[in-house]
């Protein structure tokens, strides 16, 4: 067994290990992610988790209800620090996995990946405590300004993939098999406990766009390979009917229309008090129209508008983000064009919500491709340039729904801390 795999199986302990290897885990994280883009594209099949916070015990119910690394791909989309007893193991954990299996993790930003936010709700306090000193801490920082800024998910299949899993007990779906299931939700027992058909396609184009103009349509239909807001006559991902999925922490940014934006920043960097970087990490959709100001002080609010105008314009299908304090583990917005994936079961132990974790399967159309690849994928051959935002499908989902932890598995905290729903 490798230095790395008992690092592994000490931290799945919910062990600290020693700050040494603290050290060298971080030079070898910081190795590995200077090398990723500020858009990591990812390939389906791939599991999508929202905010950890520090919660160990349920960071491990999350493994066993999506499977383990490596045998599931995740994609994990920051705020793994913070509120939480154990934000050091929880890190540390997904850093080693990224480190031992980097094609079968990503890691994105959120904005508790950050100097000034740690000092205040609790990974600072916490390294202090169980190592004597800020050295961890300070290692732990400089990863996190190396973390990608969002993530590309491409080749998701518009329908899902099949599952021998039975209709749970209080469930709303039927035993009938349905045509064309969009949705489905499944309990930590892998019980089904609802299935969604996808709207006919009539009903759908409608509901996606209602207000596009044929030049809007026309512009649209011009684009090049999924969420990189080309145009001329590049062409999408071959064989991919979905469009891409945008994952990023926050949401979206006045000063970005274009994923290729996100690609020209300087990420390497504490997280700014404002503009394009901070938005991405800090701003959440609303029921409003256009943008308005966030009560959290950073970032805005964003609208449907807003969502659907930036989706066509990038070829996506949709937009993942977590953020946000979701009691029912998941929410779609904006006739599915945007949804919150909340990892936190029972926040700050004291929230009584469930998490979710959002599962994507693949169409076979992203065979070949790099799976890190950081540049523009699928360039040539495609079909989206010769289809309309109206004919993309969004992909088939499949939510996880799951509770805290047992009790009897982590231990009682000393204290509960303070819940501060708007950070």
């Amino acid at each position: 067994m490798s230095d790395l795999d008992k690092a592994i199986a000490q931290l799945r302990a919910c062990r600290p290990i020693p700050e040494n290897q603290v050290r060298e885990l971080c030079y070898k994280a910081r190795e590995l992610l200077i090398e990723e883009g500020n858009v990591v594209s990812v390939d389906a099949p791939v599991t999508i988790c929202g905010d950890i916070h520090g919660q160990f015990h349920d960071l491990m119910e999350l493994f066993r209800v999506g499977g383990d690394v490596p045998e599931t791909n995740y994609l994990f989309m920051g705020d793994f620090v913070d509120r939480g007893f154990y934000s050091l193991e929880s890190f540390l954990l997904l850093l080693c996995l990224k480190v031992r299996y980097p094609d079968r993790i990503t890691l994105i930003r959120g904005n508790h990946e950050s100097r000034q936010i740690t000092t205040v709700y609790g990974f600072y306090d916490e390294c202090l405590r169980k190592y004597g000193s800020a050295n961890v801490w300070r290692y732990c920082c400089e990863v996190f300004d190396y973390l990608a800024l969002g993530a590309l998910v491409l080749g998701a299949s518009t329908e899902l993939a099949p599952t021998n899993a039975s209709i749970a007990a209080d469930s709303q779906a039927s035993l009938a098999e349905m045509e064309d299931v969009e949705i489905e939700i499944l309990n930590s027992a892998g019980q089904i406990m609802n299935r969604l058909g996808r709207l006919p396609k009539q009903d759908q184009s409608q509901m996606t766009n209602p207000s596009s103009s044929p030049s809007q349509t026309q512009e649209a239909s011009q684009n090049g390979a999924p969420g990189t807001g080309a145009s001329g006559s590049s062409g999408g991902s071959s064989g991919n009917s979905t469009g891409a999925v945008l994952c990023v922490h926050g949401g979206l940014s006045p000063l970005i229309d274009t994923i290729d934006k996100i690609r020209l920043l300087d990420r390497k960097q504490e997280v700014p008090h404002e503009g394009a970087m901070c938005d991405l990490l800090w701003s959440d959709p609303d029921d409003i129209d256009g943008w308005g100001l966030s009560p959290r002080g950073a970032g805005f609010l964003f609208g449907a508008d807003i969502v659907k105008c930036f989706n066509q314009k990038n070829d996506l299908s949709l937009i993942c983000r977590a953020h946000q304090l979701v009691m029912e583990g998941f929410k779609e917005m904006f006739d599915n064009t945007i949804v919150t994936v909340w990892s936190a079961p029972n926040y700050c132990y004291r929230c009584g919500n469930v998490a979710a974790i959002l599962e994507l399967s693949e169409d076979g159309s992203n065979a070949g491709y790099a799976p890190r690849s950081n540049g523009d994928v699928g360039r040539s051959n495609g079909i989206l340039q010769d289809r309309t935002p109206e004919q993309i499908m969004g992909p088939g989902r499949r939510y996880r729904v799951f509770d805290a932890a047992p009790q009897d598995s982590r231990g009682m905290p000393a204290k509960k801390p303070v819940a501060d729903y708007f950070l």
